[in-house]
């Protein structure tokens, strides 16, 4: 089929650059980004790896008053407890070995514009509170300095776990939870919005076409449909990565089937192979599917692992009690409030 522009529907708000997506689930996406875009609330992005959250909170900063402001990014995961704390609220000469200069932090640098905090859930429980008083007071002071700095600055933070999960757990303090969720948007994975494959696909193809100086036209119905079949663990950055590769390995101007990853082409054949599909086998797939597509820079293999088993294991379990949730939640040995969070979070409610 051949791959023509994308024009996705007029929309009833201010334009949203870069994302890509018309179904009934981005559209409550692109609703709730320009209704809260308008304000200065602190919004909570959450989501699995891969879904899109820092295009939404990029969204959100340019749709805002803020624009014209500096939108300041901090992979809250990236970085130690001392690091991170230095990162974000700078630090004075002296304070530590190595402070030779002082140095501005990510909030006074995001002064009068907005900070995004991604994976949040990562951020220690000492650090936390620091946070908090910022969010509330609209003040800190630098590493080793008594000096009180205010500042301006809307927050939007994002999360790949279920924050709820993690106040439970002891993990994430419950006041800083609220206050960072003031406005929580959900944003759904690609498994669950599978109408929207075709439009980036076509949007992936169009953006390497032009970088690489290939002309990739069309897809082979089959290499569609194998697409549009597949459960996008990577979520659109899966799909964008074989989107890539496809482009620089095509020879002629189709997206074949042989263009395309094993794991997406065979995966499921294979695992009924291993024997119809019992929990040792899927979690051989799903070990081996991570290792083999990890990239150099891959920062989330753990959690990208441990999640896709877990969502098998909870789907068998819930199909051995016969989708009843208490008896799956025994099963499991899991509180049932939890497991319906999960069953939610995974895309299993049905």
């Amino acid at each position: 089929m051949p791959v023509f522009p994308t024009h996705p529907p007029k929309p009833d708000g201010p334009p949203i650059t870069g994302l890509i997506g018309s179904g009934p689930a981005m559209q409550e996406v692109y609703r709730l980004t320009r209704r809260v875009a308008r304000s200065s609330a602190s919004v909570l992005l959450l989501g699995e790896t891969g879904t899109g959250k820092e295009m939404i909170a990029t969204a959100i900063h340019q749709l805002s008053q803020r624009a014209g402001g500096p939108m300041v990014k901090v992979n809250c995961g990236a970085l130690s407890e001392n690091l991170l704390e230095s990162e974000l609220f700078g630090h004075v000469r002296g304070a530590f070995t190595g402070a030779v200069n002082n140095r501005t932090g990510r909030f006074e640098a995001a002064h009068g514009g907005t900070v995004f905090l991604d994976e949040i859930d990562s951020v220690s429980l000492l650090l936390q509170v620091k946070l908090l008083r910022v969010l509330q007071e609209r003040e800190f002071e630098r590493v080793g300095d008594t000096q009180t700095i205010r500042v301006n600055t809307r927050v939007i933070a994002a999360s790949n776990r279920d924050l709820m999960d993690e106040v439970e757990n002891g993990r994430f303090r419950e006041d800083l939870y609220w206050r960072l969720n003031v406005v929580p948007i959900q944003i759904p994975p690609l498994r669950k919005r599978k109408e929207d494959i075709r439009a980036l696909v076509t949007h992936f193809l169009n953006l390497y076409n032009e970088v690489n100086d290939r002309y990739v036209t069309h897809i082979h119905p089959e290499a569609l449909e194998l697409l549009e079949n597949y459960d996008w663990p990577g979520n659109v950055r899966e799909l964008q990565n074989y989107m890539e590769r496809a482009v620089v390995m095509a020879e002629g101007d189709e997206l074949t089937l042989e263009l395309l990853p094993e794991i997406v082409t065979s995966g499921r054949a294979r695992r009924k192979s291993r024997g119809g599909g019992d929990l040792e086998s899927l979690t051989y797939e799903v070990v081996e599917y991570g290792l083999s597509n990890a990239g150099p820079d891959e920062d989330a293999l753990h959690t990208k692992i441990v999640n896709r088993v877990e969502r098998e294991l909870i789907a068998q379990v819930m199909l051995s009690c016969n989708n009843i949730q208490t008896k799956a939640a025994a099963k499991l040995g899991i509180n049932r409030n939890t497991l319906h969070k999960k069953l939610k979070e995974y895309g299993l409610e049905s």
